[in-house]
């Protein structure tokens, strides 16, 4: 087996036999991976604890045809402070299932694991809880998918004026006459415009509110439309 090390983001881990592990790996190099780590629940073990969601780690790892298998492992970010606060770890858990989504095994795709890795990494140190982060991170998903909202003309008409809807079928807003799905207020929609458009440090200031609130919630329906999917983490813990 070939032998290789690269850097990735923990997304996800499930028991296999009495000891071992299955670790499920968004990499830098090699986009996702399923790997084995031997011996990892054990008592003993020194590499438990870092493979576990949402910690960054550098890893040598053996190449196998169906799951590779975990060499060495060194903890670049356990990101501490999202582990200590429930709603900082509501959210880690609601862009990790999200990522676990849209990656491909085997294919590489370095500026999502870079979104992700900035993501954990703001969630972690930002003194207020950024409560946009999960809904801005799930529209520049959709944007890296290929997928963005047409924000500026009906998705039916191409009219400018009076966009008073959004439907994620559609793909974006719909002027008056050709409304359906949720209705959308002005601060809503520049809300988006500013996550979309460069401007996602101003978004993120944004405190709690009818429109944060309302930009988090089109996110995920924008977010379970495109995957054909119920996001269940978001839904589970409250985090829209």
């Amino acid at each position: 087996m070939t032998l290789y090390r690269d850097e990735a983001v923990v997304l996800r881990t499930h028991k296999l036999g009495e000891a071992d592990r299955i670790v499920v790996l968004l990499t830098a190099g090699r986009g996702k991976v399923r790997a084995v780590a031997k011996g990892v629940r054990k008592t003993k073990s020194r590499i438990g604890g870092r493979l576990e969601p949402p910690g960054r780690v550098s890893l040598i790892l053996y190449e196998g045809r169906d799951l590779h298998v975990v060499n060495q492992v060194e903890a670049i970010d356990a990101y501490r402070p999202i582990r200590e606060d429930l709603d900082r770890t509501a959210d880690a858990l609601a862009l990790l299932e999200a990522v676990d989504q849209i990656a491909q095994e085997g294919e590489p795709n370095r500026p999502l694991y870079k979104m992700l890795a900035g993501a954990l990494s703001t969630l972690a140190t930002a003194p207020r809880r950024p409560v946009l982060l999960v809904g801005a991170f799930y529209w520049k998903l959709l944007a890296l998918d290929g997928v963005a909202p047409m924000l500026d003309e009906c998705a039916r008409c191409g009219s400018d004026s009076e966009l008073v809807a959004f439907d994620p079928v559609e793909g974006g807003v719909l002027c008056r006459e050709h409304r359906r799905g949720p209705a959308l207020e002005p601060a809503t929609l520049g809300l988006i415009r500013k996550i979309l458009g460069g401007q996602l440090a101003a978004a993120l200031d944004e405190g709690p509110g009818p429109a944060s609130a309302a930009v988090s919630s089109l996110a995920t329906t924008t977010l379970e439309a495109h995957l054909e999917r119920r996001l269940r983490t978001v839904h589970l813990l409250g985090h829209l």
